[in-house]
């Protein structure tokens, strides 16, 4: 089953093209090619594992957590997945990777719970392409207390320093949410997926549209709130997540480029140009996600606050950082506390720059923020995510 499509006519999902080409000439050429790509390694790592069974899956597990060095005679897609991953681009360093997101780290954690793992998923989920995939995996909609757990903690986890080294907990998670992609699309294009109209399933221009929801979409949040990061800092960040994209199989035509949130933002505005209005499933998962995150922050960082008042507050935030377009296309209603948000920004705003007032503070900061970070992972993390056990021999045997 081929996860390239064999045409050259661009999706029908597609709008406003000619205009979005004006704009940003080749790149929207780029950007509708990789709509009908998927990820040919991984793609063809479960065809092979689909052959070869349980001992497949072995050596796969194998190789992603002791490298491919560690295997006898593996078979060939599983060597050339793992030679991929573990070639380490001429563009990343050691200590890059081994430092994590410093600047994501410098995010005091109830921002980075509230922005992260929650708010950033409604500009992903705006896409009805995505948002169609997942209603029919069936899974966010009933399940969406756990798959956002999931997600924020891969994401925490993968920040940390040192875990998107090669074997640690980062890296292992992150090319088992490569290969659970490549299953759904899989499992996708066999049930009938309509790849005329929206592309092949988690297509490349998708899983870019995810990857801003991690790196620009944040830090939209916090510079809405006073959080700005240096130019330096910048680069950093979006350094390191080009390793991971690499990790993840995304192409580097999409990521390499940029070292600042004005290039993401560029490219983002195209990404975002180009898709139709949210649709039902879009509203379905946003509405679902926005409630399950209201109930777990105020039980939690937030419980100085009753529910209500927490999702009236994402609502606002969502609106104020994204517009009235974006709030409206997915049903928001207008925040009652819209009034409020100002204040909560000049007190954050102040709040960031006591804390990055020297060096010292800001490295004390971060090292605190890092701590708590790593304290939640640890005793949060689950013990079977859908990422986790997808290639484990046990789910191969069951």
């Amino acid at each position: 089953m081929t996860t390239t499509a064999q045409t050259t006519k661009r999706p029908g999902r597609l709008v406003n093209f000619e205009a979005a080409r004006e704009e940003h000439g080749s790149r929207a050429d780029f950007m509708a090619e990789m709509l009908q790509v998927g990820d040919p390694l991984a793609d063809a790592v479960i065809l092979e594992i689909n052959e070869l069974g349980k001992e497949a899956k072995r050596q796969l597990n194998q190789g992603i957590l002791h490298g491919l060095d560690s295997l006898d005679n593996p078979p060939p897609a599983i060597t050339a997945f793992l030679t991929q991953i573990e070639s380490m681009p001429e563009w990343i360093d050691h200590d890059t990777v081994a430092a994590g997101d410093v600047p994501d780290l410098s995010l005091p954690p109830v921002w980075k719970a509230l922005a992260s793992s929650g708010l950033s998923l409604a500009h992903v989920y705006a896409s009805p392409s995505i948002a169609k995939l997942l209603v029919q995996t069936g899974q966010l909609t009933t399940m969406a207390e756990r798959r956002l757990v999931e997600t924020g903690m891969w994401k925490n986890q993968t920040v940390l320093p040192g875990s998107l080294l090669r074997g640690a907990p980062g890296y292992v998670g992150t090319i088992q949410v490569r290969l659970l992609h490549a299953r759904v699309r899989h499992t996708a294009l066999k049930h009938g997926w309509d790849s005329a109209k929206w592309g092949l399933p988690i297509n490349q221009t998708d899983v870019a549209r995810t990857w801003f929801g991690f790196t620009i979409v944040p830090f939209l949040y916090a510079r809405a709130f006073g959080m700005v990061f240096s130019e330096q800092e910048q680069a950093q960040h979006y350094r390191f997540w080009s390793y991971l994209a690499h990790v993840l199989g995304l192409d580097e035509r999409f990521h390499l480029d940029i070292r600042d949130d004005a290039a993401a933002e560029e490219l983002l505005d195209l990404l975002d140009s180009t898709i139709a209005e949210p649709d039902d499933n879009a509203r379905a998962l946003t509405e679902a996600m926005l409630e399950s995150n209201a109930k777990t922050m105020s039980a939690g960082p937030l419980s100085m606050l009753d529910r209500a008042t927490v999702r009236d507050l994402f609502n606002g935030v969502l609106r104020h950082v994204h517009g009235d377009r974006f709030a409206d296309g997915l049903h928001l209603p207008r925040s009652q506390n819209a009034a409020l948000l100002p204040l909560l920004a000049a007190v954050s705003a102040q709040s960031w720059q006591l804390q990055h007032r020297t060096a010292q503070t800001t490295a004390a900061a971060r090292e605190e923020f890092t701590a708590v970070i790593a304290s939640v992972v640890a005793e949060n993390m689950p013990d079977h995510t859908a990422y986790q056990t997808h290639i484990s021999p046990e789910a191969h045997a069951a």
